[in-house]
């Protein structure tokens, strides 16, 4: 399995989240992506080729024009008024609030964001960028033929919207892929996110959508982060009524209801009957994840490859999130491994 990735990730490094009432350094590091390409590396997965530009055309078919002009220019105007430190928002336009965005960097920060888990940095607008441009990267060897690939993309995306950022996540690379396989002659994808936390984004761009369908296992939102999307009852909206699938699951959850989860989507999954296949592939369902509460292990990620590789479909991974940063290669490499051995 070919593997895409770009050292430009290693350019958006925030210093601090806001989390448990405190500013603490960021869980979404650069080591994380390091440590899955040097496992990548050690069990010989396959070749490591750098990134196609495919340009902002592909970005903006998601993303809203103003909301890229924000992400593109926000650190210079940052740094026009003096500042060094992260950009982080401090309000935002909650439910008695009007939603309109403002002129101010501030109030713009807060209108395009929906938590204080995405620091803007220096360097924030190249990575992200470049990470879009692997999706993008990953999803042409599909549409050349290939019947996998693995897009290590850093920072994640799962939890950006079209034009809200949040949890990590300023572009949404595996709706991105979707969306260049649709204009490219696909008729229908399938998203599929394992990742521990809902990808409440990806959900809302294709949410009244009946060509991509999207089915997602992660932690309740009665109690698990983004706490206001992923909830069993979502199913879609307008042409998109039935094209979406929550499956939460109770904290303390382990392969046996994981396991059996993954056959509800994937049986969902058949019956959709997609050209393509998009895994967001998040690993923060293992058991020792410092912000997680599921209980997978690492060969565990082995069955999880092996289920989905059953579906016979082209396949492209985009990684998403994965804490526990010591492991993080170890368990995203085993899924790729299970459905290569499948």
């Amino acid at each position: 399995m070919l593997t895409i990735y770009s050292d430009d990730h290693r350019l958006h490094h925030g210093r601090c989240e806001l989390i448990d009432g405190e500013l603490k350094p960021c869980f979404e590091m650069p080591a994380r992506a390091d440590h899955v390409l040097q496992r990548v590396k050690d069990q010989r997965l396959g070749e490591v080729h750098a990134p196609q530009d495919f340009g902002r055309a592909p970005i903006a078919r998601i993303h809203a024009a103003g909301y890229l002009a924000f992400l593109e220019s926000a650190w210079s105007r940052w740094a026009a008024q003096g500042h060094s430190n992260d950009l982080l928002p401090y309000t935002w336009p909650a439910r008695t609030l009007r939603s309109v965005c403002p002129d101010t960097l501030h109030g713009q920060l807060g209108y395009y964001s929906f938590d204080a888990g995405a620091p803007i940095t220096a360097g924030t607008w190249q990575a992200v960028y470049s990470s879009a441009q692997v999706a993008l990267s990953g999803q042409q060897l599909i549409a050349g033929g290939a019947r996998s690939a693995f897009a290590l993309c850093r920072p994640p995306g799962h939890h950006a919207a079209a034009d809200l950022m949040g949890g990590y996540c300023y572009l949404n690379n595996a709706a991105i892929a979707a969306q260049a396989c649709l204009d490219q002659g696909a008729t229908r994808v399938a998203i599929l996110d394992v990742d521990y936390h809902h990808g409440n984004g990806t959900q809302s761009i294709f949410y009244d959508r009946a060509d991509v369908l999207f089915t997602s296992i992660h932690g309740d939102p009665k109690f698990e982060f983004p706490f206001f999307l992923g909830h069993a009852d979502e199913t879609g909206a307008g042409a998109g009524a039935g094209y979406n699938l929550n499956l939460p699951l109770a904290a303390g959850s382990a392969w046996d209801v994981w396991g059996a989860a993954l056959d509800s989507a994937c049986q969902r999954i058949a019956a959709y009957a997609p050209d393509v296949l998009v895994v967001s592939l998040g690993v923060d369902t293992f058991k020792e994840d410092p912000i997680s509460q599921f209980k997978l292990d690492s060969p565990d990620y082995l069955r999880m490859g092996a289920r989905i590789a059953r579906l016979g479909k082209p396949t492209l991974f985009v990684m998403e999130g994965g804490y526990a940063v010591a492991e993080i290669g170890i368990n995203a490499v085993n899924v790729l491994e299970g459905f290569e051995g499948a």
